[in-house]
C-alpha cells in the first residue's frame, strides 16, 4: 500500500479536517482512512439511535408494527397444535379400521365388541375401544376451518406489520435525507476537499438505503421470527419436555459444526483473498507502469507472473470449497441422526410407556425444529441493522458537524457603501486536503478599487488560490484578506460573494434554460436586465439566432453549447448581479481565437469601473491591465505595467517572450496554410475546436488539492508529461457522476459461450451434478420416512410395530451418510470447474488489457484502479453461472421431480389438489427468499431524479457557492424527494399484501389438502399416512423450489460480468502488441523523420497537441528538444514509440510509415530513459533484465551494462549486491540510483534509438555529474532524442529543435540558433527555467 497514514485525533474527525498526515500520497490513505472510520462507527452508534429523528406518530407506528409482529410469530406454533390433535384425529380413525378389520369384531352401541360374547362378557374383557362416533370428514372440515382462521389472521398481522414498519421508516429516512443533503450544502469549501464527491454521492444514495433496510421491514421480520424461536421451544416444553432436551442435546453437534464451517471459510477466504491480493498487487504495479511495460515490451512476461501468483489463489479456493462441502455433509448427517434419534425415542414414549400421543411426539418435534430454522433465519437482520449502523455513522456525523464556514448563516456585517479596495496581509495557506503543502506563503498584495489587476505566474504558484480567498471559500491559515479595510471573516457571506462576480475558465451551467441560467446571477432580475447582461456580454446576437431564443435548454453542465457561447452566457451571468468586484480567472484560455477575441471584448467592456482580478495565461490579453502582479512560489514577487515588468526581466518577461514566439510562428504557418486551398478545411476545424469542448467538459477545480486525492503521484507513467496528466482533472471534479454515468450497459453474455470457457472441467462438472441430483432427492425421501412412522403408530402387533421404528431410524441413518458424501462431492467438484474457469478468465482478461494501445488506458474508465477491480471481481462473478448454479438447479429439478413421483404413485387425486397451489408455494419461497434481500433496487430508481439534482450540485459546488445558490438546490432536492416518498408509501402497501400472502398460503394450503384427504381416507379407504405423506412431499419441494428460484441474481450478475470480460476480450486494439503483421528489416539503421504531424490525444480530442510537426534526424545524431511544458515534446516520443498514431501527418523511420511496422519489432530497437523511471518491486538484477524480454540475459550481461551506466560500483557496496530488492517503485533508492538502473536498462536493449525524456531534470548537481556521464556513454553510435529542460545539458547536440504550440519554430546547432537571437537565444541569455 503506498500511503502509510499516521491517524491524530479520531473522535474528531468530523470538526478536524486534518485529522490525518499523509506520507507519500497513494490512493491507499483513502481507503485504510475509510476503513478506519467504518469500524468506529459502526461501534458509536446504537441501534435506538437510528430512530433519532423519528416522530410520534412514527413511534407508535413502530410500536403497533413491532406487536402485530410479535403475534404473527406465534401463528406458526400455534398451528403445530392444531397439527397434533389432526394426527391423533387421524390415528385414532385408523385403529378403528384395523380392529374392525377382524371378521371376529364388529360396532355395537358405539363400542367395539367380540361378535360371539354377549356384553357382560366384552366388559370383562375391557372391550371399551369406541366406534361410529368419529366422523372423519366432520373433523376435518373443522380443522380446515381453524387452519383457513389463522391463515386470514395471518395475512392482516402479516400486512400490518410490515406496512406500519416500512412507511414509518420512509417517514423517518426523508426527514433524514433532508437534513443531510441541507447540511452538505452548507458545508465549507475545504470540507468538500477532504471529501471526494463521488463519496458524497454514494452517501446520499447507498448509505441512506442501508439505512433504510435497518429501519424498515427487516426490524418487523426479526421481531416475527424471534417470537416465533420463542413460542416453538415453549411448545415443546409444555407438551413434552422430555423429548425437547432429548433434541436440545444434539444441537450443540450443529452449532459446533455451523461455528467450525464459519470459522474455516473465513480463514480459507482471507487466505484466498491474501493469494489473490499477491496478483492482484501484480497487475495493479503492472496497470499503473503501463507505459514502461509497453516500451519494454514485457507483456507476455507479466502475464505469466500474473497467472503464477493466481495458482495459489486458486489452491485455497477450492480447499474453501471442499471444506464448506465437507460442513453441509456433516450439518445434514446431524440433522438425519438427529430426525432418528427423537423418532427412535418418542415413539418409545408414545408406545412403551403410553406418555405421549403420537400428536405431542410431532408438537414437540416440530416445535424445537421450527424454533431452530427462525433462529437461523433472524440472523440476516442482524446483519442489516450492523450495516445499517454503520452508514448511519457517517451520514449522523455529517449532520451534527458544524461548517467552519457557513454560507448560509445570517450572521456578519453588511457594508453600506462599498468601495473594492481588496488587500491580503502577510497570507501564509494550505489546503486543507494537503496540508503539508505551502500554496501562499505569506502574500501580501494590494488590490485597489475600479483598477483592473492581473496575476500572472507558472501553474501552481497561488494566483486561483487568492482568488479563492477573497470568496472566502477558505480562510487562511494566518494573516488576513481585507475588504475596504474590513477583514472579510467579519462580514456576512452570502452579502459578500453577492458583490462578486466570477468568470471561471471551464464555466458551469446549470442544466435548464440560458435565461435561467442567467437568473442564477441575481434571482429578482426582470427579463429586460437578462437581456441587457446577454448585450453586454456579447451574447445577444448568438442567443436571437437560437430557434427558442432564451428558452433554449443547455443541457447538461452546458454540453449543447461551444465554449465560447458558454463563457459569454458564464459572463452575462456574473454581470447580471452588477457586481462591484470581478473576478475573471482565465476566462478565456480554453477558447479560439475567434471566440477569444469577441469574449476579450465583451470583458473589456464590463471591467471599466469595477474591481477586477484577472488571471490568464495568454499574456496578450493582460498588457493593457492597470497593475500586473507576477506570482511565484506563493507570494507577488513583482508589481507594475507591462512595460515596466519587461524591463526588469523577471518572470513576467520569461513567460512573455516564451509566448510571442510560438504566436508568432503559429501565425505564419496559419498564413501559409490559408494561402495552400487543400488545407483549407483543416484551419476551419481547428477553429472549431470550442464545440468538441462539450464532449469533455469539466468544473474547474484547478486547485490542484482535488488533484491530488483522486490521482496518487506515482501513476504518471514514463515521463513527466507522457501521461496526458492534464486530462485527469477532466474527470477528477465529475469523477462520482461519471464513473456511474457511463457503465455502458451491456447484453448479458450467453450462457453457451461461458460455459465454452469451462469445457476442459466436464468430468467435474458430471460428477458434481450426480452429487448434486442425489441431494435433491433427499427432501422427499424424507417426507416418505416421515409418514411412515406416523403409520405405525396405528398397528395394532406391538412387536411388528417395534421392529418397523427400529427400520425407519436405520434408514434415517444411512439416508445421512449417503448425504454427507454426495454434498462434499458436489461442493469438490463446482468448486474446482469454478475456480478453474475463474484462473482462466482472470489470466485471459488481464492478457487482452495488456493488449490494448495506450490511448485505451487514457480512459478513466479503464485507469489502474478500476482495471485491477474489474479483474477480481468479474472473473470470479462468473462462476456464479456455471458451477455451484448448475448445482443449484439440477438440485431443484430432483427435489421436486421426486416429490411429484412420489405422490402421483400413492395418490394422484389429492397430488392434483395440492399441485393446485404449487404455484402459489413457490411464489411464497421465492418471496421470502427476497425479503431476505430486501427491495433496494427499485428505491434507487425513485430516487434517480433527486440523485441529478445533488450530483449537479456537488460536482459543481464552487460555481454554487460563489453565486450564493445553496438555498436553491436545497428546495428543488426537497421538492423531488417528494415522488420516492410516496413511491414508498405505496410500497408499502403492496409489500405488505404481498408478504401477508406468502405468509398465510401454506396455511390455505394445508387447509383444503386435509380436508380432501379426510374425504378420500372415509369414501376411497385411502391410508391416513399416505395423506401426509403426499402433502408433505409437495408442500416442501414447492417452498424448496421458491427459495431456488431466488438464488438466480447471482446468474444475471454473473452473465451481466461475463458480458462485461467478453466485451474486454473481444475488443480489437487500434495498435496490436500481439500480432505479428506488419514490417521487419534486418539493418536497422535508425533515421527517423517526422512529417506534419498533428495529434490530439483520445482522452482530450479538443486541445491539439501536435500542430504540423516537422523534423529529422539522422542515424547517430542527437535530436534535442526544448520549449516549455505541454509544447508536445514528449508527446512526439510517445508517436515514436508507437503508443499512438499521429491523426494527420507521418512518422517515418528508415523511410517505413512508422503506422505499418510490427510494433514488437519497432519497440525493441528503441531503449527510453525517462524524468521519473518506472521500477518493478523487484530485485536489481531483474529490473536491468527488463530491459530485454526478448532473450534469457546472463549475470555477464547484467554487470556490463551496469558498469556503462556507472552503477556497478554502487550496486557492489549493497549487502544484497544485484538481489536487492528495489521497493515498490523503486522507493529504496535514491533518484539518481533509480535513474542509472532505468539507463541500464536501457543499454541492456542494445537500442539503436536512445530517448531521454528528461533524464537528468530531478537530480540534484552531483548526480547530475554522474547519470550525465552515463548518458553520454550510451549515446555512442545510436539514434538519440534528447527533451531537457536545462540547456547546459543539451548544448552538444546536432540539432536542436525549440517547440511552442506543438511545432518547431527554430533549429539549427547551439551556435546557428545564437547566431539567430530569436527564441533560443533569449532561453539562454536569460538562463530562465522553462517549466
Amino acid at each position: 500500500m503506498p500511503g502509510s497514514v499516521k491517524l491524530r485525533s479520531m473522535r474528531k474527525f468530523g470538526q478536524e479536517n486534518d485529522a490525518y498526515e499523509v506520507s507519500n500520497e497513494g490512493e491507499g490513505y483513502a481507503m485504510v482512512l475509510a476503513g478506519q472510520m467504518k469500524e468506529e462507527a459502526a461501534i458509536r452508534i446504537g441501534f435506538f439511535q437510528l430512530f433519532r429523528f423519528a416522530s410520534c406518530r412514527e413511534i407508535w407506528m413502530m410500536i403497533g408494527g413491532s406487536a402485530c409482529a410479535m403475534l404473527h410469530g406465534s401463528a406458526q406454533p400455534l398451528m403445530l397444535i392444531v397439527f397434533g390433535l389432526l394426527t391423533d384425529t387421524f390415528i385414532e380413525y385408523d385403529i378403528e379400521l384395523n380392529e374392525l378389520q377382524d371378521p371376529a369384531k364388529h360396532c355395537l352401541n358405539n363400542t367395539i365388541q367380540w361378535r360371539n360374547l354377549t356384553a357382560e362378557e366384552n366388559m370383562k374383557l375391557n372391550m371399551t375401544k369406541p366406534c361410529g362416533i368419529l366422523d372423519i370428514e366432520y373433523e376435518m372440515t373443522n380443522f380446515a376451518y381453524y387452519y383457513v382462521a389463522i391463515g386470514t389472521t395471518v395475512f392482516i398481522l402479516g400486512y400490518l406489520q410490515i406496512s406500519l414498519w416500512v412507511t414509518s421508516a420512509a417517514r423517518q429516512i426523508q426527514v433524514i435525507r433532508r437534513l443531510y443533503f441541507s447540511k452538505v450544502m452548507r458545508m465549507e469549501i475545504g470540507w468538500f476537499d477532504v471529501n471526494s464527491v463521488g463519496e458524497l454521492n454514494t452517501r446520499m444514495s447507498d448509505d441512506i438505503n442501508k439505512l433504510n433496510d435497518a429501519m424498515a421491514d427487516q426490524v418487523g421480520i426479526f421481531i416475527q421470527r424471534f417470537t416465533t424461536f420463542i413460542c416453538g421451544f415453549f411448545v415443546g416444553f409444555m407438551k413434552g419436555w422430555k423429548l425437547t432436551l432429548v433434541i436440545i442435546s444434539v444441537s450443540p453437534l450443529i452449532g459446533v459444526g455451523a461455528a467450525l464451517m464459519a470459522l474455516f471459510v473465513s480463514k480459507l477466504t482471507g487466505r484466498e483473498l491474501q493469494a489473490y491480493a499477491k496478483a492482484g498487487a501484480v497487475a495493479d504495479e503492472v496497470l499503473s507502469s503501463f507505459r514502461t511495460v509497453a516500451a519494454f515490451g514485457g507483456e507476455k512476461k507479466e502475464v505469466q507472473r500474473y497467472d503464477h501468483n493466481l495458482i495459489s489463489a486458486q489452491r485455497w479456493g477450492i480447499r474453501k470449497g471442499l471444506i464448506m462441502g465437507f460442513f453441509t455433509g456433516y450439518m445434514w448427517l446431524i440433522i438425519f441422526l438427529c430426525y432418528a434419534l427423537a423418532f427412535w425415542y418418542g415413539s418409545s414414549l408414545v408406545v412403551d410407556t403410553l406418555e405421549y400421543s403420537a400428536g405431542t411426539l410431532l408438537q414437540v418435534f416440530f416445535g424445537v425444529l421450527i424454533a431452530a430454522l427462525n433462529l437461523g433465519q433472524a440472523s440476516p437482520c442482524l446483519e442489516a441493522f450492523a450495516a445499517g449502523r454503520g452508514a448511519a455513522a457517517n451520514i449522523f456525523e455529517t449532520i451534527k458537524r458544524e461548517p467552519k464556514i457557513d454560507c448560509l448563516s445570517e450572521a456578519g456585517y453588511k457594508l453600506d457603501r462599498v468601495k473594492g479596495d481588496i488587500e491580503f496581509h502577510n497570507v501564509t495557506f494550505h489546503y486543507p486536503s494537503r496540508p503539508e503543502v505551502k500554496i501562499l506563503d505569506e502574500l501580501n498584495l494590494q488590490v485597489k478599487s475600479g483598477e483592473t489587476t492581473a496575476f500572472v505566474g507558472p501553474s501552481g504558484t497561488g494566483k486561483s488560490t487568492a482568488v479563492q480567498l477573497i470568496q472566502r471559500f477558505y480562510d487562511p491559515k494566518e494573516g488576513m484578506v481585507t475588504l475596504d479595510g474590513h477583514d472579510v471573516r467579519g462580514l456576512n457571506i452570502q452579502w459578500l460573494r453577492s458583490l462578486i462576480g466570477v468568470v471561471e475558465q471551464e464555466p458551469v451551467l446549470f442544466a435548464t434554460t440560458i435565461a435561467e441560467n442567467i437568473r442564477y446571477g441575481r434571482p429578482d432580475v426582470s427579463h429586460d436586465d437578462v437581456v441587457k447582461a446577454a448585450r453586454e456580454a456579447n451574447a445577444y446576437n448568438f442567443i436571437m439566432d437560437l430557434p427558442q431564443k432564451f428558452d433554449t435548454l443547455v443541457g447538461e453542465g452546458g454540453g449543447q453549447m461551444s465554449g465560447g457561447q458558454k463563457q459569454r452566457i458564464a459572463i452575462a451571468r456574473a454581470l447580471v448581479r452588477n457586481p462591484r468586484i470581478l473576478l475573471l480567472d482565465m476566462a478565456t484560455s480554453a477558447l479560439d481565437n475567434e471566440s477569444e477575441a469577441v469574449v476579450q471584448e465583451a470583458l473589456d467592456k464590463v471591467s471599466s469601473g469595477r474591481t477586477t482580478i484577472s488571471i490568464a495565461h495568454r499574456l496578450s490579453t493582460i498588457k493593457n491591465a492597470d497593475v500586473i502582479v507576477g506570482f511565484e512560489h506563493g507570494r507577488a514577487v513583482e508589481r507594475g505595467k507591462h512595460e515596466e515588468l519587461m524591463e526588469r526581466k523577471g518572470i513576467y518577461y520569461t513567460l512573455v517572450t516564451l509566448q510571442s514566439q510560438g504566436d508568432k510562428a503559429l501565425n505564419k504557418k496559419v498564413q501559409e496554410r490559408d494561402a495552400d486551398e487543400d488545407n483549407h478545411e483543416e484551419s476551419k476545424s481547428l477553429s472549431q475546436a470550442g464545440s468538441y469542448r462539450a464532449s469533455f467538459r469539466y468544473s474547474n477545480n484547478r486547485s490542484r488539492s482535488q488533484l491530488s486525492n483522486v490521482i496518487p503521484e506515482s501513476t504518471v507513467s514514463i515521463a513527466g508529461e507522457l501521461a496526458p496528466s492534464l486530462y485527469s482533472e477532466s474527470h477528477v471534479s465529475r469523477e462520482g457522476a461519471v464513473v456511474e454515468d457511463e457503465e455502458e450497459e451491456v447484453e448479458p453474455a450467453p450462457l453457451a459461450r461461458i460455459l465454452k470457457y469451462n469445457t476442459p472441467e466436464w468430468p467435474y462438472m458430471v460428477f458434481g451434478s450426480i452429487g448434486a441430483a442425489v441431494n435433491g432427492g433427499v427432501n422427499p425421501v424424507y417426507s416418505l420416512l416421515f409418514s411412515q412412522i406416523l403409520a405405525t403408530f396405528s398397528m395394532p402387533d406391538p412387536v411388528a410395530q417395534r421392529r418397523e421404528i427400529n427400520g425407519i431410524c436405520l434408514f434415517f441413518v444411512l439416508v445421512g451418510g449417503i448425504s454427507f458424501f454426495t454434498q462434499m462431492l458436489q461442493a469438490y467438484s463446482f468448486s474446482m470447474s469454478g475456480e478453474l474457469l475463474t484462473r482462466r478468465l482472470r489470466r485471459l482478461g488481464f492478457h487482452a488489457m495488456l493488449g490494448q494501445e495506450v490511448g485505451w488506458f487514457d480512459d478513466h474508465r479503464n485507469s489502474p484502479g478500476a482495471l485491477t477491480t474489474r479483474l477480481a471481481t468479474d472473473a470470479s462473478q462468473v462462476q456464479g453461472a456455471t458451477g455451484s448454479q448448475i448445482g443449484m438447479i439440477v438440485n431443484s429439478l430432483t427435489n421436486i421431480g421426486v416429490a411429484i413421483i412420489i405422490s402421483f404413485y400413492f395418490s394422484w387425486k389429492l397430488s392434483l389438489v395440492i399441485i393446485c397451489f404449487l404455484p402459489f408455494l413457490a411464489l411464497s419461497g421465492g418471496f421470502q427468499a427476497k425479503m431476505l434481500t430486501g427491495f433496494a433496487k427499485q428505491d434507487k430508481q425513485a430516487m434517480e431524479a433527486a440523485g441529478q439534482i445533488s450530483g449537479e450540485a456537488l460536482n459543481n459546488i464552487r460555481t454554487i457557492a460563489g453565486l450564493g445558490k445553496e438555498r436553491h438546490f436545497v428546495e428543488m432536492y426537497e421538492a423531488q424527494l417528494d415522488a420516492p416518498y410516496h413511491a414508498a408509501l405505496k410500497k408499502a402497501n403492496v409489500y405488505g399484501v404481498c408478504y401477508g400472502f406468502a405468509q398465510c398460503v401454506i396455511f390455505m394450503t394445508n387447509s383444503a389438502s386435509y380436508r380432501f384427504g379426510g374425504y378420500l381416507v372415509h369414501h376411497e379407504g385411502l391410508h391416513f399416512s399416505l395423506v401426509f405423506r403426499v402433502i408433505s412431499a409437495i408442500v416442501t419441494s414447492g417452498t424448496a423450489l421458491g427459495k431456488a428460484s431466488s438464488y438466480t441474481p447471482d446468474y444475471a450478475k454473473a452473465k451481466i460480468a461475463a458480458a462485461r470480460f467478453f466485451q474486454l476480450l473481444d475488443r480489437v486494439p487500434k495498435i496490436s502488441v500481439y500480432s505479428d503483421q506488419g514490417d521487419k528489416w534486418d539493418d536497422f539503421k535508425g533515421e527517423i523523420e517526422f512529417k506534419d504531424c498533428k495529434f490530439t490525444y483520445p482522452s482530450r480530442p479538443d486541445i491539439q497537441v501536435l500542430n504540423g510537426l516537422t523534423v529529422s534526424v539522422k542515424p547517430g545524431q542527437t535530436l534535442a528538444f526544448v520549449g516549455s511544458s505541454g509544447c508536445g515534446k514528449s508527446t512526439s516520443v510517445q508517436l515514436l514509440e508507437r503508443f499512438y498514431d499521429p491523426d494527420f501527418g507521418r512518422v517515418l523511420i528508415d523511410g517505413h510509415n512508422s503506422s505499418c511496422i510490427n510494433v514488437p519489432f519497432l519497440r525493441s530497437k528503441i531503449g527510453i530513459v525517462s524524468q521519473e523511471p518506472v521500477l518493478f518491486d523487484c530485485s536489481i538484477a531483474e529490473n536491468i533484465r527488463y530491459g530485454n524480454n526478448q532473450k534469457e540475459l546472463s549475470m555477464n550481461d547484467v554487470i556490463s551494462a551496469a558498469k556503462k551506466a556507472q552503477l556497478h560500483d554502487f550496486v557492489m557496496s549493497l549487502p544484497e549486491k544485484y538481489d536487492t530488492n528495489v521497493g515498490s517503485q523503486g522507493s529504496q533508492l535514491s533518484r539518481g540510483q533509480k535513474q542509472r538502473i532505468a539507463i541500464a536498462r536501457a543499454i541492456i536493449r542494445d537500442p539503436k534509438i536512445l530517448l531521454l525524456d528528461e533524464a537528468t531534470s530531478a537530480l540534484d548537481t552531483e548526480s547530475e555529474k554522474t547519470v550525465q556521464a552515463a548518458l553520454d556513454r550510451a549515446r555512442e553510435g545510436r539514434t538519440c532524442i534528447v527533451i531537457a529542460h536545462r540547456l547546459s545539458t543539451i548544448q552538444n547536440s546536432n540539432i536542436i529543435a525549440v517547440m511552442s504550440r506543438g511545432h518547431v519554430i527554430e533549429k539549427g546547432t547551439h551556435d546557428q540558433l545564437m547566431a539567430l537571437q530569436g527564441a533560443y537565444y533569449k532561453l539562454v541569455t536569460t538562463g530562465a527555467p522553462l517549466s
